[in-house]
């Protein structure tokens, strides 16, 4: 009965929400509501660890709307402060945080092997909505008159849905990531021939699809992130380590090549990882051959303190000028000014930094330390092969998006526009993310499966 009233008064909120789509008052009572429902969900196995994961979880969920909401309303708005447009940011946030709960909910009222066995219908739907992405480079697609795609920074990653006077966008690159482990992990829950090299190619078939079609979207961050999923799932579900191996030697033999092939804007983004060394600089600078290796065109460093590295630089400014304690809450010339454009979403981690310094940054990676720790606890103690996998893919998904953020942030990764789960502003990285909290809750609290009967 709890669940049903949380469902029908999310439902409630959203009508109002929607009409006429003014977020001017929150009604936290609605996410009260919601985590009351959740009780129901907490019984079971692994109680404690679930429960740290969510608590975990919800910690980072408080952490993302705060910082949010800093950059929106800076202690001192004096002078000309640059906060335009992100002032009701954490609105939405809030929003999208009860979505994701709603969904951490949805998905605990099923047994967990249920998403299994509909995992393919999931990734072929999700597949379709990447080729419509793809589709409108070459035909503007209007689907019904309610729906669009629309083209942002030359990207096409979202479509767009009319609701009332406004509209809501989800991004199925996103949506990809949950769908592609759970296909994955199904494919290889009984499967023993990818312990041959031919039997892999059923796994990297899988994968490459959807990332050859992100690509092209683009999507670097996305892409960079299904592989070493990938080797991680295939790993634990018992591949051999010298084939891995071996096709990790493939790639970085073809990688010259690949890297002829990329657009410059591609290169710029890798290689600004270097050329934030001076010595590096120089030698592009000096060397026409060495700068169009790199860039893939003439460098030049002003214009590129001014381009691409103008993110890294200043992410790294905003992160090292924090200290070891930071500015304090809204406070900070980086809070203050659109000194680092994205502070609340890809760059929120320097954010983080800036206000709150080296202990604010580590308090952060401890978080996620514990959500990490809980998901292999969950994995490792459960005997079902597609559950474990699951949960290996998912700890492997969240690990891979923090340190890549991280080190983006940081100046050691390049800029994919990677988020910081749960933190960094955006309704599809949330809510996909709280689906895959819901589902390491789903089996977690199961009994382990056994293919053995009762004694």
């Amino acid at each position: 009965m709890d669940t049903q009233y949380a469902i029908r008064y999310t439902f409630l909120y959203f009508q109002a929400y929607f009409k006429p789509f003014s977020p001017d008052i929150v009604d936290f009572s609605t996410a009260f509501g919601i985590l009351r429902s959740m009780q129901n969900f907490l019984h079971g196995r692994l109680m404690v660890v679930r429960l740290s994961l969510l608590a975990a979880v919800c910690l980072l969920l408080v952490v993302g709307i705060v910082v949010i909401y800093a950059v929106g309303h800076p202690a001192d708005s004096s002078g000309g402060g640059q906060s335009a447009g992100l002032g009701g940011l954490w609105k939405k946030q809030i929003l999208f945080a009860i979505v994701g709960l709603l969904g951490f909910i949805v998905v605990n009222l099923i047994d967990y092997r249920k998403a299994g066995a509909l995992s393919y219908w999931f990734y072929a739907g999700i597949l379709v909505l990447l080729g419509l992405l793809l589709l409108d480079k070459f035909v503007a697609l209007s689907i019904g008159g309610f729906a669009s795609i629309p083209v942002r920074n030359g990207t096409r990653r979202w479509i767009e849905f009319s609701v009332g006077p406004k509209s809501v966008s989800i991004q199925p690159s996103e949506f990809c990531k949950l769908a592609y482990i759970v296909a994955l992990a199904w494919y290889l829950r009984y499967r023993s021939n990818y312990r041959r090299f031919r039997g892999l190619i059923g796994p990297f078939v899988l994968t490459l699809l959807p990332m050859v079609m992100i690509m092209l979207e683009p999507d670097l961050g996305t892409v960079l992130l299904m592989m070493p999923v990938l080797f991680v799932m295939l790993f634990a579900a018992g591949a051999k380590v010298k084939h891995l191996a071996i096709i990790i030697l493939l790639a970085l033999l073809v990688s010259p090549v690949m890297w002829v092939k990329m657009n410059p804007y591609q290169r710029i983004r890798i290689s600004s990882v270097l050329l934030q060394n001076k010595w590096v600089q120089k030698k592009a600078q000096e060397h026409p051959a060495v700068g169009k290796i790199l860039v893939g065109k003439q460098f030049d460093v002003k214009q590129w303190k001014n381009d691409w590295g103008y993110h890294l630089i200043r992410s790294k400014y905003a992160v090292t000028s924090g200290g070891l304690s930071g500015y304090g809450y809204r406070k900070g010339p980086f809070v203050k000014y659109n000194f680092l454009p994205a502070r609340h979403n890809d760059f929120i981690f320097a954010t983080i930094g800036h206000q709150w310094g080296f202990l604010g940054c580590v308090g952060i990676l401890v978080v996620f330390t514990i959500i990490v720790l809980c998901g292999l606890e969950i994995g490792v103690n459960n005997t079902d092969p597609f559950a474990r996998l699951v949960a290996i893919g998912i700890v492997a998904m969240i690990s891979v998006e923090v340190l890549v953020n991280v080190g983006m942030a940081v100046g050691i990764m390049p800029i994919t526009g990677l988020n910081l789960p749960f933190v960094s502003y955006g309704g599809s990285s949330l809510l996909v993310h709280m689906i895959a909290i819901g589902l390491l809750n789903n089996i977690g609290r199961h009994r382990p499966f056994s293919v053995a009967g009762r004694c």
